[in-house]
């Protein structure tokens, strides 16, 4: 059922988290991501029914070596010259979108997102939106880059992460992409998510035409949780490095 994102109280809050963990199930982790956004595309809505948001977009980390080759081509051309990527090192790769355009509902159309290495935290720095996506969830830097293993992980997975909120999407130096904010008229942005005990991170991103104060920040952030479990049986096989 839809809801309307400026009445999003604990109510809708409790049915749409009950509709994501009874969604169909999926053969893979990244069409369990695509149609998670899809569904929050549909289901959070303006007061005119529309969608609430142009664009939803569902990130994890992965090691590069695990990569697809394609896109072990495309996170090495973003790293630039004289950068050598490892089999080790984590890139934020695009799982699943989707949004008003046609491209972005296939993440293979996606210009310079699909996967974003992340070499070192100097690297990351240089990235200001994944910078602060990964400070506001409460994360430091390095623990993205390099991940904790075994027990830490473990802590870490178990820990409540904030929420990334930009408020003000016009002007923000965390949204680099201001033609984007102007042409979709994107009110506000907010990112939840949160690491695995393998140490890799999930985030969900939802850039908003109506507008997102704080209070409504952190009750969509409760969210990350059913996504959360959604993913879990995909990832019983990974094994965190000992």
């Amino acid at each position: 059922m839809p809801f309307p994102l400026e009445q999003f109280g604990v109510d809708a809050l409790r049915s749409c988290s009950e509709e994501i963990r009874t969604l169909p199930g999926s053969d893979s982790i990244a069409n369990e991501a695509q149609g998670l956004c899809e569904y929050l595309y549909g289901a959070l809505v303006d007061r005119e029914g529309r969608p609430a948001c142009p664009l939803v977009r569902l990130y994890k980390t992965q090691r590069y070596e695990e990569l697809e080759p394609e896109l072990r081509d495309f996170a090495r051309r973003l790293l630039g010259e004289g950068e050598a990527p490892t089999d080790d090192m984590r890139c934020l790769t695009l799982l699943g979108t989707a949004g008003d355009e046609p491209a972005w509902n296939d993440r293979s159309r996606s210009a310079g997102h699909r996967s974003i290495p992340l070499p070192s935290e100097e690297f990351v720095e240089r990235l200001p939106m994944v910078a602060q996506l990964i400070r506001q969830l409460g994360l430091d830097l390095g623990v993205v880059v390099a991940p904790p293993s075994g027990r830490d992980a473990v802590a870490l997975s178990q820990r409540l992460n904030d929420v990334f909120h930009v408020r003000e999407a016009a002007g923000s130096p965390f949204l680099p992409a201001q033609e984007f904010v102007a042409g979709y008229q994107i009110e506000s942005a907010v990112g939840f998510g949160g690491v695995f005990a393998s140490g890799a991170l999930f985030a969900v991103v939802l850039f908003s035409r109506v507008p997102i104060d704080d209070p409504l920040a952190r009750t969509l952030k409760i969210l990350a949780q059913p996504i959360r479990i959604r993913f879990l049986p995909y990832l019983h096989a990974v094994r965190p490095r000992r």
